[in-house]
């Protein structure tokens, strides 16, 4: 079967064991390297620019960076691509949306090339906060939740400029790592530089949400807006918006939010269902998964047609399971082959 129609998920609990994660950055390394020289070597940036961004803009995180860098042998070519500074471009189609009853719930759907994804959710506690998260660039955060409950999401915004700045899931693993509430997150999506175009979800677990447009080019700006998919305040790559269906996604997301005798079980299902749930697999932008984060349990499920898996901060197992697109059936598999 094709790599786009099928994807192996592991969930590694890394709370204390570095040699999971090396494991896995040892697993990936192929396809990563490959994916950084696509380019030439001349196009990404020396590890001193890498290492500088990094002291400049998220100096917290900088242990944590040096610590993987060491577990991943300590190579100009890993430090380098470790950074996600100016990493080569890449494209994805989204959705997600904040519920605010109750208790507040951020949903998201991710949708991708399988054979890109890392599908990886990692548990760590690398900075005396612990952190649930679908891994992207080794480390790097799709959409995750810490132990002070805050939860974000990332969606491509929708243009195709492409500046100085870090890959976005670095930035989100350093808002889950040093951001306790969602106006701290604003701040650091506010002043870091991102090298693409993104919508930022936010919420904690006092029900305080924001979407932030953040663009290589232009000032972020921070919306109070519940729903994110793949443009900003208007459509700027029609070619794009139309192939991913971004305006009917946020349609079909807006009814259900607006719909006073709906559910959180109901924007759930929602989310499962055409036109939010994409199964063009075939041309790289199918639904991988769909995540439900509850940021007053700090817990999250991970929704396939066929299977769930369901985390908090003190229950985290390792297990795997084969995800095939095209049959929409999941198959367990021995985790033990690739030992994580």
């Amino acid at each position: 079967m094709p790599d786009s129609e099928q994807k192996t998920f592991y969930s590694i609990a890394n709370d204390s064991d570095d040699l999971k994660w090396t494991a896995f950055f040892n697993q990936s390394w192929p396809a990563y390297q490959k994916w950084f020289l696509s380019q030439g070597d001349a196009k990404r940036p020396s590890y001193t620019k890498c290492i500088k961004a990094i002291q400049d803009h998220m100096p917290e995180l900088l242990p944590t960076y040096e610590r993987l860098v060491e577990l991943a042998g300590g190579g100009d070519m890993a430090s380098r691509l470790l950074s996600l500074y100016c990493p080569p471009a890449y494209l994805s189609g989204c959705t997600q949306a904040v519920w605010t009853g109750e208790e507040p719930v951020l949903v998201r759907n991710y949708d991708y090339s399988a054979a890109r994804l890392d599908g990886v959710i990692l548990k760590t506690r690398w900075n005396d906060r612990s952190v649930i998260a679908m891994t992207d660039g080794l480390w790097g955060v799709l959409d995750g939740i810490n132990d002070d409950g805050l939860a974000v999401s990332l969606a491509f915004g929708g243009r195709i400029d492409v500046g100085a700045g870090f890959g976005i899931p670095i930035i989100l693993r350093y808002v889950l790592e040093f951001c306790s509430n969602t106006e701290e997150a604003i701040e650091v999506l506010k002043r870091v530089p991102t090298h693409m175009s993104y919508n930022i979800t936010v919420v904690d677990r006092k029900q305080r949400f924001a979407t932030v447009y953040v663009t290589p080019d232009r000032l972020p700006v921070v919306r109070q807006v519940p729903i994110a998919t793949n443009h900003q305040s208007k459509i700027e790559w029609p070619r794009h918006a139309w192939a991913t269906a971004t305006l009917e996604r946020q349609s079909a997301a807006q009814a259900i939010l607006a719909d006073t005798d709906e559910t959180v079980d109901g924007l759930v299902a929602g989310f499962l269902r055409s036109p939010i749930y994409n199964v063009s697999h075939d041309r790289g932008f199918g639904t991988l998964y769909t995540a439900v984060y509850r940021p007053e349990t700090c817990s999250v499920a991970y929704l396939w047609p066929a299977h769930q898996w369901t985390f908090d901060m003190h229950y985290f197992p390792d297990l795997s399971v084969t995800v095939n697109y095209e049959s929409r059936v999941v198959q367990p598999v021995d985790y033990a082959a690739p030992q994580f």
